[in-house]
């Protein structure tokens, strides 16, 4: 079920097919998280996740995407405003719409990595890991930047 929000000139969206791919693409292929990344890696993170695009009329100036079941667990992964576009509280009300999604509430987990947004989302409630012992990870952080077929 597609959603807009909308403050002054601003829109959020959760309608897929007004997206920039390319616009997304060059964002993220360019972030200290996904540098290099292939747009169909891109496009196929889209494809399974729930997206905000945030637009300026018809523009799109930034984005965001959770990755979740619905039921009890939420990621909210690759948020970004164009740069001509920030200090304007657009991140803070595109954090504030992802979190308050109808169909994201009463999750038993959310969780986020952000090298430098912390202030941001604190905010909204997020802290560090209560029990840090209890996380595991695989991280293939060169990924990107390794050649197809190599592990």
């Amino acid at each position: 079920m597609q959603q807009d929000w909308r403050r002054d000139r601003y829109c959020i969206s959760t309608d897929k097919t007004k997206l920039d791919i390319a616009f997304i693409h060059a964002f993220l292929s360019h972030s200290y998280w996904a540098e290099g990344i292939p747009q169909e890696i891109v496009e196929r993170a889209i494809e399974h996740s729930l997206c905000f695009g945030i637009y300026e009329n018809e523009q799109q100036i930034g984005f965001g995407r959770i990755v979740t079941d619905y039921a009890t667990f939420a990621y909210i992964s690759d948020v970004f405003i164009s740069e001509p576009y920030r200090g304007r509280g657009l991140s803070k009300w595109l954090i504030e719409v992802m979190t308050a999604h109808p169909q994201l509430q009463g999750l038993r987990r959310w969780m986020l990595m952000t090298r430098d947004a912390h202030g941001l989302y604190q905010q909204f409630g997020f802290t560090g890991p209560k029990t840090p012992e209890r996380i595991m990870e695989i991280t293939n952080p060169d990924i990107y930047r390794r050649k197809q077929g190599e592990r």
